[in-house]
């Protein structure tokens, strides 16, 4: 909301982000991320772009009230139902899933985004990463499970040593038993998750749900007949798989060759 409002006065004013950015000592992209929700105000952006676009105290006011999320605007609402969920299911094919990721890794992810974070954001979302994490040990415990493509722990996000704590981390999160990690072989002929990843649920209230994430944010599916294609995706994929012993047993290989 508060970015909104930012917005609101700045078009009113006719001020380009860039030469707001002049104004308040940031870069575009940054009063781009302030506007879009994704990064708190910071410094003396909230008093000079009050004065300087013509607000009238509607910035200062706004402010005062601004609490900043853990999560990126876009992912509120999937990590609120995530918490709740009785079952999640998740299919990743380009890096761990945040719910597994270690410290080291996780913080690698956020150090390589484009455009870059700043420091105390990288510190702030890594925060929020490893304590999304809880969940897996929550009670009641949630029945959880994840399909990952064999690349997604052969690629060294973070250096080998950071991928080696990465992957012994996978084989004690996997001998939870609530929790079934599954590899699909780089080497399978038929792949039932090509359209990519995906995350499945059922929420609380025992409703089924999808989540998909692309590079602009996330959106869900909760109508037939996508949500159903999904669900069924999901089961293949689980079938194609290696199943949670044998994948445990190439991920210690892996690590064991690091």
């Amino acid at each position: 909301m508060f970015g909104s409002l930012l917005r609101f006065f700045r078009e009113r004013a006719g001020v380009t982000q860039e030469a707001l950015a002049k104004y308040v000592g940031y870069s575009k992209s940054q009063v781009a991320m302030v506007e879009r929700g994704e990064r708190p105000p910071k410094g003396q952006l909230v008093q000079i772009a009050d004065e300087k676009l013509g607000a009238q105290g509607a910035l200062l006011t706004a402010a005062r009230e601004l609490k900043a999320s853990r999560f990126p605007s876009w992912f509120e609402d999937y990590a609120e139902l995530e918490a709740q969920a009785v079952t999640i299911n998740m299919y990743a094919n380009h890096v761990i899933p945040g719910m597994l990721q270690t410290e080291a890794y996780a913080r690698a992810i956020f150090n390589t985004h484009c455009p870059p974070f700043e420091d105390d954001e990288v510190e702030a979302r890594v925060i929020a990463r490893l304590d999304r994490q809880h969940i897996l040990r929550r009670k009641p415990l949630p029945l959880v499970g994840f399909v990952l493509d064999e690349h997604t722990f052969t690629r060294p996000i973070g250096g080998r040593e950071a991928l080696k704590e990465q992957l012994e981390h996978l084989l004690e999160v996997g001998k939870q038993r609530n929790v079934e990690i599954q590899v699909m072989p780089h080497d399978r002929e038929v792949h039932a998750g090509l359209n990519g990843p995906m995350i499945l649920l059922e929420t609380a209230e025992r409703q089924p749900l999808a989540y998909v994430e692309g590079p602009g944010g996330g959106y869900f599916v909760d109508q037939h007949p996508n949500l159903g294609d999904l669900f069924a995706q999901y089961g293949i994929l689980r079938a194609q798989a290696l199943n949670p012993d044998e994948s445990a047993k190439l991920i210690d290989k892996v690590a064991g060759e690091l």
